[in-house]
């Protein structure tokens, strides 16, 4: 028998030898609860470090400000000599004895709500039109944001030519149809409203896209189960599309309240005075800030004090839209009976 025949019994190895089990060392009790404290400290560390940049950004163009401007509406602080003596609540002593700040704030909430109210209720419209199965929708959802890219300066120099006195386009079409024309410029109403109309024409639809967001968010399951119960297209508006829109809507609500309340470049180019009128009739918050701090008085104290005042009115409008928003999540939901 030759060696390549020749067979192989069972005490020669037919391979490498195996290594032998490695043998890993526990580790030790102190090892282990070390890792298991950087293991919790960890979950517990990175989200606050993930959303630091944030509250940083927040401390140094936000928070600070603000604390700033209290500061310096305790002080009789001018543009020229700086800080001077600490004169205490003065400030707002003075702000609240002025008539001007209760023509500035009653100003600011009526062209807030000729703006806001109209402005969300076509903003809703506009939207559920968009929503609809219409051709070319990009074109069309793009248009309707072409009045927010315009420069807001530009918007009101446009339609301070419209709402003119003596040769403005609605006073012409006014006296052609014999009726008689309107004195935008000396009635405060009429002055409130043709400001609005600049507001609403440069941010309802700018709103209208965030509706549309939400309404394309509602599950078409909801619309379905409607048609087949035989409800109508009003009511399926009505009963479900609307109150599944509630939270937008108080977003948007506060979002335009926060935004009127701090509405300065309409009305400060309605006229070329930039007063706010003769008499002050559409002249609002920061319009009166800004005459105290940059005007004939240059007194940066008083117009911290307005500031301080303004943002006071802002939490509160907040702190009510917290309760509103707690009110409609316990609620929930689209109308009961859509049937």
């Amino acid at each position: 028998m030759t060696a390549s025949t020749r067979p192989t019994t069972s005490s020669e190895p037919s391979g490498p030898a195996p290594a032998p089990p490695s043998r890993r060392t526990p580790a030790s009790p102190a090892r282990t609860a070390r890792r298991s404290r950087l293991a919790r400290l960890d979950m517990r560390v990175t989200p606050y470090v993930f959303v630091s940049p944030f509250f940083l950004l927040f401390f140094l163009v936000g928070l600070f400000p603000i604390l700033y401007t209290a500061w310096v509406s305790l002080h009789d602080w001018d543009l020229i000599r700086g800080q001077g003596d600490f004169v205490g609540l003065a400030n707002f002593e003075f702000v609240l004895g002025s008539d001007n700040f209760y023509k500035a704030l009653r100003n600011t909430f009526s062209i807030f709500l000729l703006s806001s109210v109209p402005q969300v209720i076509a903003a809703i419209l506009i939207a559920y039109v968009l929503d609809a199965n219409l051709r070319a929708k990009t074109f069309w959802r793009m248009g309707v944001l072409v009045p927010f890219i315009v420069a807001p300066v530009a918007v009101s120099l446009i339609f301070t030519k419209i709402f003119a006195d003596q040769s403005g386009l609605v006073n012409n079409v006014l006296m052609g149809v014999g009726l008689p024309a309107i004195e935008w410029h000396s009635d405060a109403l009429a002055a409130h409203f043709a400001i609005a109309t600049m507001v609403n024409f440069r941010w309802t639809g700018y709103n209208a896209l965030i509706f549309l967001a939400a309404m394309q968010a509602i599950p078409r399951e909801i619309y379905e189960a409607a048609i087949i119960d035989g409800t109508g297209r009003m009511r399926r508006f009505l009963h479900v599309t609307v109150p599944m829109l509630r939270p937008t809507i108080i977003f948007v609500v506060i979002t335009s309240t926060i935004g009127g309340l701090q509405i300065f470049d309409e009305p400060r180019m309605f006229d070329t005075g930039g007063q706010g009128g003769a008499s002050r009739q559409w002249m609002t918050m920061t319009m009166y800030l800004y005459e105290l701090g940059w005007g004939p008085q240059i007194s940066f104290g008083r117009a911290s004090a307005v500031a301080w005042l303004l943002f006071l009115i802002i939490i509160a409008i907040g702190i009510l839209n917290f309760l509103i928003t707690k009110r409609i999540a316990h609620s929930g939901g689209p109308a009961k009976g859509t049937r």
